[in-house]
């Protein structure tokens, strides 16, 4: 169990059926999470008077309503044992199918990355090298940056990319050495293998379903084993962690712990933990479960 609860600038403060009150830097969003099918009171003010509120539409889809949003706005997440220059900042805007560019519960594996990273760089005396994969708006990557990794960052989207670049520059890391790329994410591994390039840490957040920029189809259950094992070929001599986000219903914590045995630790040895992901809920004390994590660790 990982649970994200070391947020100062973002909360969940109540659910109930079918949607989530969650507190974005001062802003109060209203948004849809199939993982609620329980009915509570919604004694909090924020249902009635949120800043904005996502409605699904049942042919799919939805729609945001706003009351009094801006089109953009900041929030801020420090690493563990970070000081001032070790907060990490996201740029925030509701854009399609409710998301607003962060996903809170990931700060759990933002902190145990920037540890191990740290901590690599500091006993080998030199930069380890990660690669974030479905690299989304590149919250592991500023948090991999900050603890002072080298990123390739990659992912289809070309807005996604450069919102993750926002992201730095708003983090102070316009400096740092990350490389963003625009591709699909398997053929970009695949000519990594043929370069002869290598990475001490990988990170993947793979979507349930989706398109390459070029309109390659990726279908999770069907590719994503194979995908493990592609990426594997990219781990260095020297490897640190290799880490797999799943939002896959299918993919529970015990399937991503099984493919990555398969794969890394009957080749590598090393040690695989996998979580079920939780944010807490203000209002009722109770955790939300936000998807699952694989974690595999050379050491």
């Amino acid at each position: 169990m990982l649970i994200a609860d070391r947020w100062k600038e973002y909360t969940v403060i109540d659910t109930s059926d079918g949607e989530k009150l969650e507190d974005f830097g001062g802003y109060l969003l209203i948004r849809p999470d199939p993982q609620v099918i329980w009915k509570s009171k919604r004694s909090h003010r924020g249902w009635k008077h949120p800043n904005g509120h996502y409605h699904r539409s049942q042919k799919g889809g939805g729609s945001w309503e706003f009351f009094d949003l801006p089109g953009q706005w900041q929030i801020s997440y420090e690493l563990p044992g970070s000081d001032t220059g070790r907060a990490i900042t996201f740029n925030l805007k509701p854009f399609s199918f409710k998301h607003t560019g962060v996903f809170p519960e990931q700060a759990a594996n933002w902190d145990r990355c920037s540890v191990l990273l740290e901590r690599y760089g500091v006993e080998r005396g030199r930069r380890p090298r990660v690669l974030n994969l479905f690299a989304y708006t590149g919250g592991a990557t500023i948090a991999a940056a900050a603890s002072g990794a080298e990123v390739v960052h990659v992912d289809s989207s070309k807005g996604m990319v450069s919102w993750a670049k926002e992201n730095a520059i708003s983090s102070g890391l316009s400096e740092a050495p990350i490389r963003y790329l625009v591709d699909d994410c398997t053929k970009f591994v695949e000519r990594e293998l043929r370069r002869g390039n290598t990475y001490d840490a990988i990170i993947m957040d793979p979507p349930s379903y989706g398109r390459g920029p070029k309109g390659e189809i990726w279908k999770i259950e069907e590719d994503i084993f194979d995908f493990i094992r592609l990426c594997s070929g990219l781990l260095s001599k020297d490897p640190l962690f290799f880490l797999i986000n799943s939002y896959t219903t299918g993919l529970q914590a015990g399937v991503l712990t099984y493919m990555l045995e398969l794969v890394l630790s009957k080749r590598l040895g090393g040690h695989t933990v996998s979580d079920e992901l939780f944010l807490p809920v203000r209002e009722s004390g109770l955790l939300l479960p936000c998807g699952a994590a694989g974690f595999w660790t050379a050491g």
